[in-house]
């Protein structure tokens, strides 16, 4: 199993990399969304504002993982 991580190509998919960040998305509202409602104590406010921090974020998330995929720098080509 972990020669196989280690020996797969560094270059995702773009179906993947949108699969894997929705999911990782997903995950990070649902703890949005808890802590801000342990906070504020209103379950509107905390979804609205879980809502908003992930959207954002998962846009940027998206970026973040698409220009490392054209990063070579640490990635063996052998």
């Amino acid at each position: 199993m972990i020669r196989e991580a280690v020996s797969r190509s560094a270059l995702q998919a773009q179906k993947r990399a949108i699969v894997k960040t929705l999911c990782y998305r997903l995950f990070m509202l649902l703890i949005t969304v808890t802590i801000a409602w342990l906070i504020v104590g209103d379950i509107g406010d905390a979804v609205n504002i879980g809502l908003l921090t992930n959207a954002l974020k998962t846009g940027t998330y998206y970026v973040y993982e698409r220009v490392w995929d054209r990063i070579w720098w640490g990635v063996s080509t052998t």
